[in-house]
């Protein structure tokens, strides 16, 4: 019954109820949403399916890739001839300047599986070498600016100029390797690490060269040549030569004449593109 007192009807509530229901959906006050599409597409099972098969297809390529790059750049290869330490870059660069005081020149093995250089002085390793290449081509670029002679155009040449000749090297010793028919374990990371050795020479050479002139230039470079024909020779015969000992082939055989005499050309190759990259760089 009404309030006999009431003048209008009550009608607030009913509208409460109305409203709320109405609102009821969206939570809060609001209208339901409309979902995403983004949302949608998720949610659809041949989305995920096609989500699940571009995953598969991504990974299936990421594994070919690493196939292809491990079978042309062998990166667990380099991995060895980087594993290096202070000690062994010491003794190393000791080994390079004074061969002759070096008795043992034996790569040890472990497991038929040479140790990592920083186990042994005897082992090759590209940190010398790159490392080497890289302040060959600032000792360069230092000596061209002493004497006002310095561009980016010159100092790009002269680094062109080293790799290039250190490419040449190595498919002409791998070609004479073919010819001559050694069966050796001296891979081609093995050559250019060998090869790599004599920029540290090159830069000992020309850095005399700017502070004492052409006679600290050719004193210690002569030197650095005499010492990398030592080291080339008492560490490639045991690569080549040692092969032709293990097969039995005579020591004064025309084989065995061809894997030494190749030896040599190796090792007297090295100063004298010691002396062609630098002469130009001392005045």
């Amino acid at each position: 019954m009404a309030d006999p007192h009431q003048l209008f009807d009550d009608t607030s509530s009913a509208q409460s109820r109305g409203y709320g229901a109405q609102r009821a959906p969206g939570g809060l006050g609001y209208p339901a949403a409309s979902p995403t599409p983004q949302a949608a597409f998720l949610a659809d099972p041949v989305s995920n399916m096609a989500m699940a098969y571009g995953s598969s297809l991504a990974a299936q390529g990421k594994e070919l890739v690493d196939k292809n790059i491990d079978r042309f750049i062998p990166i667990t290869k380099l991995k060895y001839y980087f594993a290096v330490d202070t000690m062994y870059v010491g003794r190393k660069l000791g080994l390079l300047f004074f061969p002759y005081l070096h008795q043992d020149w034996e790569v040890q093995y472990q497991q038929d599986t040479p140790v990592a250089p920083r186990f042994d002085v005897n082992a090759p390793d590209l940190y010398i070498p790159a490392m080497a290449f890289i302040t060959y081509v600032l000792v360069a670029g230092l000596a061209l600016g002493t004497q006002d002679r310095f561009s980016p155009d010159l100092l790009g040449l002269q680094a062109s100029s080293a790799l290039a000749w250190l490419t040449l090297e190595v498919l002409a010793i791998l070609l004479s390797l073919y010819l001559v028919t050694v069966n050796t374990d001296l891979t081609t990371i093995d050559l250019v690490a060998f090869l790599g050795y004599k920029y540290v020479g090159m830069i000992g050479g020309v850095l005399m060269g700017l502070l004492f002139g052409k006679i600290g230039y050719y004193l210690v470079l002569g030197w650095c040549c005499v010492a990398i024909f030592v080291f080339m020779i008492r560490t490639l015969r045991l690569k080549i030569l040692a092969d032709a000992a293990a097969e039995g082939v005579p020591v004064r055989g025309a084989r065995n004449q061809l894997r030494m005499y190749l030896t040599m050309a190796v090792a007297a190759a090295q100063p004298m593109l010691m002396y062609w990259l630098t002469f130009h760089l001392v005045r």
